[in-house]
């Protein structure tokens, strides 16, 4: 390597260092940036670095148990069934986007449990519901059976039931007159309303554009309600008897219509799009801008996400509270008539809403006492009008989207195994010109009508998909192959309180030996022990810029990989410059020692270093997430020691060779001979 070679090589390896520091401490650069752009108004490159990922144990998250139900299944099948089970709940866990999750089972006795771990996850809820309480695939069909009427005698139970409430109510709204206590207080001890109970029996204003029971109580109100008073009648609902006090009333929008242009992004609910949450702004913004009343509906039509609306120019018709997500209600009802908003953001994305009209009426807050009526469901259950078949996602092996050959039309293809065709074949048979539904968590995600027999465990879901539409039912119907039934047993969040105590114990201890090793070498190896040091700073700093590079999430075991990748590291450089000294005490001079000990401890470097990642390859092939986590960081490192031992220290101790006396002591003892 010529000396000019070697300048450009430590340059190289210079620009490499600034470009792995700003990756790994961004906050320095972006000050310097600012200070800079503040001075002279020059603008630098600033990159959009994200910050390292961490495990569950070190940032803390959700964890879940679920039980899995084997009942039925044969002992020699439980393993299997419990293993799809689990790579099942895996794939809902990674659709959520989650770091470094871990689902894996666990067997205790004839009790069978898959136990989820999500890393910064602390909403239990939305986990919860992400994943599904009981995640089952089910076909079902259509129950033949008529509802049967209530028998003389249920009837009278159910009309003696319900005289003794409205009686009830009476005896109340008796006491509520009297006006011993304010209605409030009466509504805490008499209403069976948990909803507003708590709440003095408020229900808010109501307005004839809401459900069915705040349309009665707009009625009631209008026609019996005074400010102020309470009502000396009962309203009778389907669900209750109720005492009724007009708090006020007011004038307001009780109903808009609007348009609206969806812009999802990834990780946005129902959205198939990859773009970024930036992404989505920007175009929203940029749609914004060119936004007017008269062309809005032809906007919709080609940029919203929406597909639902988008077909009729972003249309969402008339709605009146509580039938839009908050943010977009309040938007809606807060714009004047006739405009435009800005990017509204919700769980589905940014919108743009435009309100084209809207309605005014006189509303009326309202508390009420509510006496429960007994239903004649609870008399007489009401028949389930799907019943259940023997087929389930156990027998499904995949859902894919295809397209018919002949008309190009959007379909959902089913997949059955053997038992699963043969079972489809006998429910197509006897549903022809009948719906059999298909439940996803107990909802209904399909009810296709069976056209004629399907026999060979091959059918298609035909209708009016868009492409977006037909891969959203087959990623659910994957997703929902559940091969059995799973209840959430516990759940809990964890704290990173614990694991950053961990984190800190360890990297104190890490750079503790590292201080160590380094104070080894460089008494051991005087000036060459230096340009080791230098050179595992450079490997150092270039492997944290990959962990953020390549989205590597850290746990503690990832950690642990990471502090012996650095003793690797070391471990080359000691290779290196023993081979060096053996050259040296032959009479070699510096130059050849160095060219001489590179290439005999290349073959002993690569081998160990091959090993290592062999057995990297088998512990991420066949171990959990947590010891995946140790063989990505150890691999990671392992690769980028030995550039650093083989590159960069070849090149420290190449541009010291103009600076080694003869004789001196600085250098592994090396004395500069001419051969």
């Amino acid at each position: 390597m010529s000396r000019m070679n070697v300048k450009w090589a430590l340059f190289g390896i210079l620009v490499l260092m600034f470009g792995a520091l700003v990756f790994d401490f961004p906050a320095p650069y972006e000050r310097l940036v600012g200070a800079i752009k503040a001075r002279s108004g020059l603008s630098l490159p600033q990159p959009n670095i994200p910050d390292y990922r961490l495990g569950l144990d070190l940032q803390g998250g959700a964890h879940l148990t679920y039980e899995v139900d084997t009942k039925g299944v044969p002992s020699s099948e439980r393993d299997d069934a419990v293993a799809g089970a689990r790579d099942v709940i895996e794939r809902r866990v990674n659709a959520m986007g989650v770091s470094e999750p871990l689902v894996q089972t666990n067997v205790s006795g004839e009790t069978y449990r898959v136990i989820v771990d999500l890393p910064g996850v602390i909403d239990l809820k939305q986990a919860i519901k992400e994943i599904g309480e009981t995640p089952l695939l089910e076909f079902k069909e259509q129950n033949p059976n008529p509802q049967p009427e209530l028998t003389d005698a249920q009837k009278k139970q159910l009309g003696d039931a319900n005289d003794a409430e409205r009686k009830k109510a009476k005896e109340v709204l008796n006491i509520v007159l009297s006006g011993a206590k304010n209605f409030a207080d009466y509504a805490k001890e008499f209403s069976q309303d948990v909803k507003t109970k708590e709440s003095g029996g408020y229900i808010g204003f109501v307005s004839s554009a809401g459900e069915t029971l705040q349309k009665q109580l707009y009625q009631f109100a209008q026609q019996k309600g005074r400010v102020g008073a309470v009502a000396r009648d009962i309203l009778e609902s389907d669900i209750g008897y109720h005492i009724i006090k007009v708090e006020s009333e007011r004038v307001a929008v009780s109903s808009v219509s609007a348009r609206h242009i969806l812009v999802c992004f990834q990780g946005a609910e129902r959205c198939q799009s990859d773009r970024t949450r930036d992404e989505a702004l920007e175009k929203a913004q940029s749609l914004r801008a060119q936004a007017t009343i008269a062309n809005f509906s032809e906007l919709a039509q080609k940029n919203s996400d929406d597909s639902g609306s988008a077909q009729l120019g972003g249309d969402l018709g008339e709605f009146g509270r509580g039938a839009m997500t908050p943010n977009f209600e309040e938007a809606a009802f807060a714009l004047p008539e006739g405009a435009i908003s800005d990017p509204v953001e919700t769980p589905f994305g940014f919108h743009l809403v435009y309100k084209y009209a809207q309605l005014k009426e006189k509303q009326y807050e309202a508390r009420h006492i509510m006496i429960d009526r007994t239903t004649a469901e609870e008399i007489a259950p009401e028949l389930d009008p799907w019943l259940r078949t023997a087929l389930s996602g156990r027998q499904l092996d995949r859902a894919t989207v295809q397209f018919d050959q002949q008309t190009g039309e959007v379909q959902v293809g089913l997949q059955f195994d053997k038992e699963g065709g043969g079972l489809f074949e006998e429910i197509t048979g006897r549903n022809i010109g009948k719906p059999v539904a298909i439940f996803l968590d107990g909802s209904i995600i399909s009810a296709p009508t069976v056209q004629q027999k399907i026999s060979g465990g091959q059918a298609v879901i035909t209708g009016s998909f868009s492409i977006d539409e037909a891969k959203t039912l087959a990623q659910r119907l994957n997703a929902g192959a559940l091969p059995l039934p799973v209840q959430l047993v516990s759940q809990s969040t964890v704290g990173p309180v614990l694991g950053h105590a961990s984190l800190i114990k360890s990297l104190r201890a890490g750079i503790v030996g590292l201080l160590l090793v380094l104070l080894f070498m460089i008494l051991y190896y005087r000036l060459s022990g230096v340009m080791a040091g230098l050179a595992l700073i450079v490997y150092g700093l270039v492997l944290l810029a990959l962990f953020k590079l390549l989205s590597v999430t850290l746990t503690l075991a990832g950690i642990a990989g990471l502090i012996l990748s650095f003793g690797m590291a070391v471990d080359a450089n000691i290779l290196i410059f023993e081979r060096m000294k053996e050259e040296l005490r032959d009479g070699r001079t510096y130059a050849r020692a160095v060219t001489e000990g590179f290439a005999r401890a290349w073959l002993a470097i690569r081998d160990g270093n091959v090993t290592t990642l062999i057995a990297c390859a088998i512990l991420y092939w066949f171990g959990t997430s947590v010891v995946r986590g140790f063989a990505v960081t150890l691999a990671i490192g392992v690769l980028v020691s030995m550039f650093s031992a083989i590159t960069v220290t070849r090149v420290f101790m190449r541009f010291l060779e103009p600076y080694i006396k003869e004789g001196t002591w600085l250098v592994l003892g090396a004395r500069k001979k001419v051969e």
